[in-house]
């Protein structure tokens, strides 16, 4: 190729946009606020102050994540998460003053990717994003869906081969095999598909035994616990396994 056409090709090549994210929610100065922050990290920002509205933009404008708002003047934004997971998997980072574990949950349930209380840190705000971006390539791409899972914590590598069905912790000890039970392997399968996401207890309880079991929170408890066992330096402060108090469980992000 000459150097010519070799400058025009670099010339022609599509530049790609940066993410685009919706803002919905009903208070001017929380969007303003959204804006400003969002735009000086290099995000392209549209804006709605109606669930309506916010419908429509979403429909319309195609984004790549949308931060919500649950309290909005024509509806609630549980309702509006609801509507929008039934036509798309955009990333829904819900940012709400509502603090109550039942809110979280039913957000979550509904099928919101995280969930951050008003107040919240820029920092903070950053972080939610960019994970919930990185979740969602993982979906929208060619993952398979049998992934290679691998995390470090703690001066621990944890690496679990859902295909393969092996885990496998390294650390100052060398590499060991970790025996899992079916049902343990089961819900750390599911918990390495939705890595860096909140998952309830309900969603967990229904994927992993069946909707009859959706209430049996303690049985999920002991089965987090004995997996912890199995895979944390000290099972009572995990570093790979979180709990989010009151709604469900988080496998840290890895490079799955």
């Amino acid at each position: 190729m000459s150097e010519n056409a070799a400058q025009a090709s670099r010339i022609s090549a599509p530049v790609p946009h940066p993410p685009l994210v919706l803002v919905i929610d009903d208070e001017e100065a929380i969007r303003r606020f959204l804006r400003v922050t969002l735009e000086s990290q290099n995000y392209r920002v549209k804006e709605a102050s109606t669930a309506n509205e916010g419908l429509i933009q979403a429909r319309t404008q195609r984004p790549d994540l949308i931060l919500l708002d649950l309290g909005l003047p024509d509806g609630d934004g549980v309702t509006v998460t609801r509507t929008l997971r039934a036509e798309s998997n955009v990333p829904i980072l819900i940012l709400s003053a509502r603090d109550q574990e039942q809110d979280k949950v039913a957000a979550l349930d509904a099928g919101a990717d995280d969930y951050l209380t008003k107040p919240f840190g820029i920092a903070e705000l950053g972080a939610r994003i960019r994970t919930a971006l990185r979740h969602s390539g993982r979906r929208a791409g060619s993952v398979s869906e049998a992934p290679i899972y691998e995390a470090v914590a703690a001066d621990r590598t944890l690496r679990i081969d859902v295909g393969s069905r092996t885990v496998k912790i390294s650390g100052g000890k060398g590499a060991e095999d970790v025996r899992l039970t079916p049902t343990e392997f089961k819900l750390l399968a599911l918990l390495v598909r939705h890595a860096g996401r909140v998952l309830t207890h309900q969603m967990i309880l229904k994927e992993v035994w069946g909707p009859t079991h959706a209430s049996d929170v303690q049985y999920l408890r002991v089965y987090a616990g004995q997996l912890r066992h199995k895979l944390e330096a000290d099972p009572a402060q995990p570093r790979f396994l979180l709990t989010e108090p009151g709604v469900g469980y988080r496998l840290i992000e890895g490079r799955a």
